[in-house]
């Protein structure tokens, strides 16, 4: 009888190891009555003094809450608590770590993810005592912020940090041997402002991520995966979420059943600054669905011609990328004051082309329009200039972005003379030989180069003395200067 009563408690409690109950719906979330598409305040103990900034974390099961508070920025006081739902209610809160913020566990929630005020990563082991020590997650002086991993295996970070003459972008984090790099996500979720705090979901499909703009604030955006590897334009939330004025929205953490967004917002005075939350779900779906916005994706290189040569570029059809799909955008051309091309410059917007034959010299600032089936826009200007072929060539050396032309030498030259350039992108080049008419004479090379710089001998046997134009072609680059054969 003693016997059979022991094998029940046993049972009971590796039934109770195996089946844990659990949480009640009433209690999830600190038994706060969810939010629907309005921000409410998630309200959260903390320190008299310290306010609850960046990002939380909540373990799968929903039973355990991490979260930083801190005292300002740039952060002087900061450490993460903890909250535990354990016999039947909500324990805590613990003080788990001291000097540290912005908690993030791991997809399967036995490592937690800190960083201090110096942008520093660390990470934290569930043992059987609770946490271990932090350790730093990478050696070296390697900042970042934000860091987390998704079920892909993949390891993303924000290269932002308070200080950095820099801006921040969203990277992905790649080891090569000993080597941390932070691979930049590139156009359109990074630009020229700051792209800092982020929360990225485990199955990478999209991406939400503040965005500081300068002498503004920071509001959050949204991106989504494309097949192809890249990410669609972000589209801006909308109010109430990102509220207008000098307001700050970052530190993003999406709950697992991805239901809700949880997030820091305040003004100007650190009393303002509260963690929000707010169904998050339909509104992810939703958008998805709506128009995306063009934008500018390979800028139209600037470009030299000369009077009297036939002009001739097609911009490619990477220019603009409009993430609704192929073939919906049409294009348009002004000159960047809204004014018509020149009498002699034509614009096909069918094939994307430029043509016409120069009839005077020129500076011309081109902007090019592209328009989706919504009417959105997105625009690019380029500058066109025209020299004179006799007079406008400077003798030094003809320079274009990233490409070079220089002065052959020695000029005069008989027989042969060295053709220097630098080419700042692999391609297909040609340099060819005019006359002072205007007729092509000879074709000195046509071939491909990888990026770097080049000497070419050119020998100009059989050709009579006079002045002649050499030009560097490709890559939609048209680079033009001159040399003198002297008999």
């Amino acid at each position: 009888m003693k016997l059979s009563r022991f094998f029940i408690v046993l049972m009971l409690i590796i039934s109770s190891l195996l089946f844990a109950q659990e949480i009640p719906q009433d209690s999830l979330y600190l038994g706060q009555t969810p939010p629907g598409n309005t921000p409410k305040i998630f309200n959260l103990p903390v320190t008299n003094g310290l306010r609850p900034c960046e990002r939380i974390a909540i373990s799968a099961d929903g039973k355990e809450i991490f979260y930083g508070e801190l005292d300002s920025y740039p952060v002087s006081t900061s450490r993460v608590r903890y909250l535990k739902y354990q016999d039947n209610k909500w324990q805590g809160p613990y003080n788990l770590f001291e000097g540290f913020t912005a908690p993030k566990l791991s997809v399967n929630d036995s490592i937690l993810y800190l960083q201090d005020k110096n942008f520093y990563t660390y990470n934290s082991k569930r043992v059987n005592t609770g946490w271990s020590t932090p350790v730093r997650l990478v050696s070296g002086n390697q900042h970042m912020h934000y860091f987390q991993t998704t079920t892909l295996n993949n390891s993303y970070a924000s290269s932002y940090f308070e200080g950095s003459s820099n801006n921040g972008d969203i990277c992905k984090m790649i080891i090569v041997n000993t080597d941390t790099i932070l691979q930049s996500l590139g156009l359109p979720v990074n630009t020229p402002n700051h792209e800092n705090d982020f929360s990225m979901a485990a199955d990478e499909s999209y991406l939400l991520f503040s965005r500081n703009v300068v002498n503004g604030a920071g509001d959050i955006y949204l991106s989504y995966h494309k097949a192809n590897g890249r990410w669609t334009n972000p589209k801006k939330l909308a109010s109430p979420i990102n509220r207008p004025g000098n307001y700050w929205e970052y530190g993003e953490f999406i709950s697992s059943d991805k239901k809700y967004l949880f997030y820091t917002s305040g003004g100007t005075s650190m009393g303002t600054y509260y963690t929000y939350w707010v169904k998050i779900d339909n509104i992810i779906d939703s958008l998805e669905h709506t128009n995306f916005i063009p934008y500018l994706f390979n800028k139209i290189p600037n470009q030299i011609d000369s009077v009297g040569y036939n002009y001739n570029y097609t911009f490619p059809d990477t220019t603009f990328i409009d993430d609704d799909g192929n073939n919906t955008l049409t294009y348009s051309a002004t000159l960047n004051d809204g004014s018509p091309l020149p009498d002699w410059l034509s614009f096909n917007a069918s094939t994307r082309t430029f043509f016409g034959t120069p009839t005077s010299t020129g500076n011309y600032s081109i902007k090019v329009v592209s328009t989706d089936t919504a009417n959105a826009k997105a625009t690019c200007t380029f500058n066109l200039k025209i020299n004179n072929p006799w007079s406008d060539i400077n003798d030094d050396q003809q320079i274009l972005n990233d490409f070079k032309l220089f002065q052959n030498y020695p000029n005069p030259f008989n027989p042969t003379t060295n053709v220097e350039f630098y080419l700042g992108a692999a391609g297909r080049y040609k340099l060819d030989l005019y006359n002072s008419l205007g007729e092509l004479v000879k074709n000195v090379f046509d071939r491909e180069y990888n990026p770097g710089q080049y000497n070419e001998t050119f020998d100009a046997a059989g050709l009579a003395s006079g002045v002649y134009f050499y030009t560097l072609t490709g890559n939609n680059i048209k680079l033009i200067n001159k040399m003198v054969i002297l008999r």
